[in-house]
């Protein structure tokens, strides 16, 4: 069962959507691009969406990249997942990279990324001695034995 939360939006362009989920079980839903913009092979841009959240406090929205124009394109995003805070208040931008061979175009209204929100845990940083042991100790990349 999910939960709903209520995000304010303000749209600096009232002809891109708000962002909208692909099915009913989608975890992020997209966001579009307000201004067109072309991204050459190797190139990065930050591309403007055109909006403007209120997350209420305790949640983060999460910046994503769509799996779709990373394997047709080679476009992704660089600084994945992009976290916006929720006391940020200015436009939702997405750097975008093409990592592609070929010229990568960009409409307005075209979907750029996904964004998703979500609960988020403060900590208590506790300095300590020691920690305990596990079973995987200091293991780090491959450790587990799985491939």
């Amino acid at each position: 069962m999910s939960v709903e939360v209520v995000v304010k939006v303000l749209r600096e362009n009232e002809e891109i959507s708000l962002p909208e989920y692909g099915t009913p079980f989608s975890a992020g839903a997209d966001l579009r691009a307000s201004e067109a913009a072309v991204l050459l092979p190797g190139e990065r841009a930050s591309i403007p969406t055109g909006l403007r959240i209120e997350l209420p406090e305790g949640y983060e929205a999460q910046v994503r990249p769509r799996s779709g124009l990373a394997i047709r394109h080679g476009v992704t995003i660089l600084n994945a997942p992009g976290t916006i805070d929720s006391d940020y208040r200015g436009e939702i931008r997405v750097l975008l990279i093409n990592h592609g061979q070929e010229a990568f175009t960009i409409e307005p209204g075209d979907r750029i990324a996904q964004i998703v929100v979500a609960p988020v845990s403060r900590i208590f940083w506790q300095q300590a001695g020691s920690l305990e042991e596990s079973a995987r100790g200091e293991g780090g990349f491959g450790s587990t034995g799985r491939s």
